[in-house]
């Protein structure tokens, strides 16, 4: 039975489908918290979204969040939130933590990553060639790692497809029977 996957991020599908997971797609509307201890907000969006749409399958959800000096940076609403966020992370270091959910035969399993992220100094020719790109939107943090938002990095520390939005490694400590042979 193909795992149900209760998120619309394009990045989420693309690690999936590169493990080769037969997954489906169904988007969850589930209202997600927007501050609090960051590590409890991810998860607990996480498992809003897998119990939204819970189904015969196992549901994955996921919520990722990025962490600066205790705060909370989700997607930026427009290009001046995005600009004001990634001019906070410039020149430092900040977390990305994904909340992870399975609901399957109505048990909810959670867990958490976090990568540790350091951005490089970033000048308003960069801020305002990145913004250009309009690669922030829809992104946590406002940048897109695994795009031109590489141009922002200068090192990682941890899971980076948890910067790109499924730390895998997590993924597979929930769902180990989730890799199959090809056939």
């Amino acid at each position: 039975m193909p795992l149900v996957l209760a998120s619309r991020s394009p990045q989420r599908r693309a690690i999936l489908e590169q493990l080769g997971v037969d997954f489906t797609v169904v988007v969850s509307d589930a209202d997600e918290l927007l501050d609090g201890d960051p590590v409890e907000t991810a998860v607990e969006n996480a498992r809003r979204k897998a119990l939204a749409v819970s189904a015969a399958a196992p549901t994955l959800g996921v919520d990722t969040v990025v962490v600066l000096d205790g705060a909370i940076y989700g997607k930026p609403a427009d290009e001046a939130a995005a600009r004001e966020t990634l001019t906070r992370l410039s020149g430092r270091v900040h977390e990305v933590v994904s909340g992870i959910a399975v609901v399957e035969e109505g048990a909810v399993r959670t867990a958490s990553a976090t990568t540790r992220v350091t951005f490089r100094p970033l000048d308003d020719a960069t801020l305002q060639w990145y913004l250009a790109t309009e690669e922030w939107r829809e992104r946590a943090g406002g940048y897109a790692i695994q795009g031109r938002g590489a141009a922002l990095v200068t090192g990682i520390e941890g899971d980076y497809l948890n910067v790109v939005g499924l730390p895998v490694a997590t993924l597979l400590e929930l769902l180990p029977g989730i890799l199959q042979p090809a056939s």
